[in-house]
């Protein structure tokens, strides 16, 4: 019987320091125990998203608005939103964005290989990260995959944005945990009838284009180039060639 009882005090115990630790790394992973007012700074950054997000940088400019729709909107944890439809001004090539602000947990969740397939795409190219190396000196990283269905092709592209840093972390509930907020970025091109190759190009001018402009206008943080004969890139124009885009 003694035997017995120690035991099953000992499976209790065992049980209560499990929950004891699922308890803390949750804290932990949702800022719970960091002291900081993550409701009040997730208000505050969506609200610097929705009434700064820039309009015009490089040569592209905004030329819609994009409705939202309130389950995507739910499904993201979006605390803050824009979405919008942007144009070259000289090719037309034209790329869609969807930008959320909300705690690391919700913005790891929601991720394009989940949400696509459930609207009827499949994956067509399975996603991997992509390097950019911004006109400031700084590297961006994002990730990129294609998904398609009868007679269309989408390439999307997205990345989480986390004190002035653009990243594509490997386990991004874990590298995003004790961050308040985080500003997650969609992109995404039709390539249905763009030449082989043609969409990355675009893209990684649009998003090269973007990401400085938005820490500028946004954050109100700049970059000073560093060896900007080497590192530097143009933001307008760069390696994008006239192509057929459809609406």
């Amino acid at each position: 019987m003694k035997t017995s009882s120690l035991s099953g005090l000992l499976l209790v115990l065992a049980g209560f320091g499990l929950v004891i630790g699922v308890t803390a790394v949750q804290g932990v992973m949702t800022d719970r125990w960091s002291g900081n007012n993550v409701t009040a700074d997730l208000e505050r950054s969506s609200h610097l998203l929705e009434t700064r997000f820039p309009d015009r940088f490089g040569s592209w400019v905004a030329v819609a608005d994009l409705p939202s729709d309130p389950k995507q909107l739910k499904a993201a944890g979006a605390v803050g939103h824009v979405s919008k439809l942007f144009q070259h001004t000289q090719t037309g090539a034209k790329i869609s964005i969807f930008m959320v602000c909300a705690t690391p947990h919700d913005a790891s969740g929601h991720t394009p290989d989940r949400c696509y397939p459930g609207a009827g795409f499949a994956i067509a190219e399975i996603e991997h990260r992509q390097s950019f190396s911004l006109p400031d000196g700084r590297t961006a990283d994002a990730f990129t995959g294609t998904f398609s269905k009868t007679g269309q092709t989408l390439r999307v592209y997205w990345t989480y944005g986390v004190d002035g840093r653009w990243i594509a972390p490997q386990i991004a509930r874990i590298e995003l945990a004790g961050s308040t907020a985080v500003y997650k970025l969609y992109a995404i091109i039709d390539e249905t009838r763009l030449p082989s190759g043609q969409a990355p190009i675009i893209c990684a001018d649009f998003i090269k284009a973007l990401l400085p402009e938005f820490d500028r206008v946004v954050l109100d943080k700049q970059f000073p180039a560093k060896d900007a004969g080497n590192n530097a890139t143009p933001t307008t124009d760069v390696g994008v060639k006239p192509a057929p885009i459809g609406d």
